[in-house]
């Protein structure tokens, strides 16, 4: 158990791992000399708290965290890069893409686009037929429309951007351009130690992942040794006291809300007394603040250094409707809330305000859509499934929302107020 926390400036970069799992000498010199400094405490702390290895190269100056999480999050991953900012999550067909080019770049650590597409394109082409890989075919002849092969094209240089976001390749040529022209000499050059230490999952080969179903993938990727071939045998031992403690743990390090009536025992390791304390510690080691209710815990980052959400901050108007809905929400009689029931709550505002989110007047549903999405991503809404069903959780009473209406000028000679800040919102969290 964690006696003392940790020192703050590598409190810090322990944060900053928990959401990036890297830090690299060349980009953030600052957080890498206090992981070195400190290597063996922080070391510890992952690996005796939260199961997680911590791998430090000093010849490539690179930290990694390689986390390990079996109830792997559903709506969250890495998120496309683009130049208007950050896209939408990276679907897996894409994140196949990764593995496959970082599998030609291991053998060609120096590779054209041409020849990248190539190479992936025969391996797709061998493997499409059984569906243990995705269709792949970049050349429009006979059976293969133009935008098949745009698409295809354009899945690669999302998963090539990925890699060149993460810092393991470099790429020499705009790849915006690539996308569209297929005479484009683009080279992308890696390390081999790099990508050697991306990735800490035994090989596929090892792990007989053809002999298990899809369903077990998972599981078998993320144990720490050669898995039991007795499917039972992992479920009995994440319901064991060693597994449930890490589950509870991770989630806490990780997630914006934990539940703690989300375990195999009737009373959730959470709700223990050495639970909560242990939790409580490891949360307080990080630097981050526990806010803790009997049915649900809500975990923030003050400092927002091991975090990509920003909730509630923001002046887009989504943002503004996930907080005016967060305001009804805890008065709510279900403990499901449809598509229908938000735009429904979102029109009532506009009919307060009529200027207020002027340019979704014709598309309220969309709008229902994004405020759901944030209030998900800040544990406040679980996702069903259903993409028009949302189940309410147990964090939306742990905020407080005023919503304020500003005045309209009095005469014409007064500024008009911009039609998205017509009113704001002031949000406070609490029991």
């Amino acid at each position: 158990m964690t006696q003392r926390p940790l020192d703050p400036d590598l409190s810090e970069a322990a944060r900053h791992l928990t959401v990036t799992c890297r830090i690299t000498a060349a980009d953030d010199p600052g957080r890498y000399r206090h992981v070195l400094r400190g290597r063996r405490e922080l070391t510890e702390f992952f690996r005796a708290e939260l199961g997680w290895s911590l791998h430090i190269h000093e010849v490539s100056g690179v930290v990694r965290l390689h986390k390990r999480r079996d109830d792997v999050p559903a709506d969250r991953g890495p998120h496309l890069p683009r130049r208007t900012g950050r896209g939408d999550l990276a679907p897996a067909h894409v994140l196949v893409l990764v593995a496959l080019v970082c599998e030609q770049l291991w053998r060609r650590p120096r590779i054209s686009l041409r020849e990248l597409l190539q190479s992936v394109a025969q391996v797709c082409a061998a493997e499409a037929a059984t569906g243990r890989l995705p269709s792949f075919r970049i050349v429009a002849t006979d059976g293969v429309s133009k935008r098949e092969a745009q698409t295809a094209r354009e899945n690669i240089v999302d998963a090539i951007r990925l890699l060149q976001a993460e810092g393991e390749i470099t790429v020499d040529a705009d790849l915006e351009r690539a996308v569209t022209d297929e005479d484009a000499e683009v080279f992308i050059t890696a390390d081999r130690d790099s990508l050697a230490n991306k990735f800490a999952s035994l090989s596929p080969t090892l792990l007989a992942l053809n002999d298990r179903p899809p369903a077990q993938h998972v599981e078998a990727l993320t144990a720490v040794s050669l898995p039991d071939a007795d499917p039972g045998a992992a479920a009995q031992r994440r319901a064991g006291v060693e597994g449930r403690r890490l589950t509870a743990l991770r989630r806490v390090a990780d997630d914006p809300a934990a539940d703690p009536g989300d375990d195999p025992n009737d009373v959730g390791y959470l709700a223990t007394l050495t639970g909560r304390e242990r939790a409580l510690n490891v949360a307080s080691a990080l630097g981050l603040v526990s806010t803790v209710r009997r049915d649900w815990w809500e975990i923030t980052d003050p400092a927002a250094s091991g975090t990509t959400g920003a909730f509630p901050q923001g002046r887009r108007i989504e943002r503004q409707a996930a907080l005016a809905l967060l305001a009804m929400l805890p008065e709510y009689h279900d403990r499901f809330v449809t598509v229908a029931d938000i735009t429904t709550m979102v029109e009532r505002i506009r009919a307060q305000t009529p200027r207020w989110a002027a340019g979704y007047a014709e598309r309220t549903a969309a709008l229902a859509h994004a405020a759901a999405a944030d209030l998900v991503a800040a544990g406040l809404l679980h996702a069903t499934g259903d993409g028009d069903r949302w189940q309410i959780t147990p964090g939306v009473h742990l905020w407080r929302v005023r919503v304020r209406h500003r005045e309209q000028p009095r005469s014409r000679t007064q500024a008009v107020p911009e039609p998205d800040s017509l009113f704001s919102m002031a949000t406070t969290q609490g029991e």
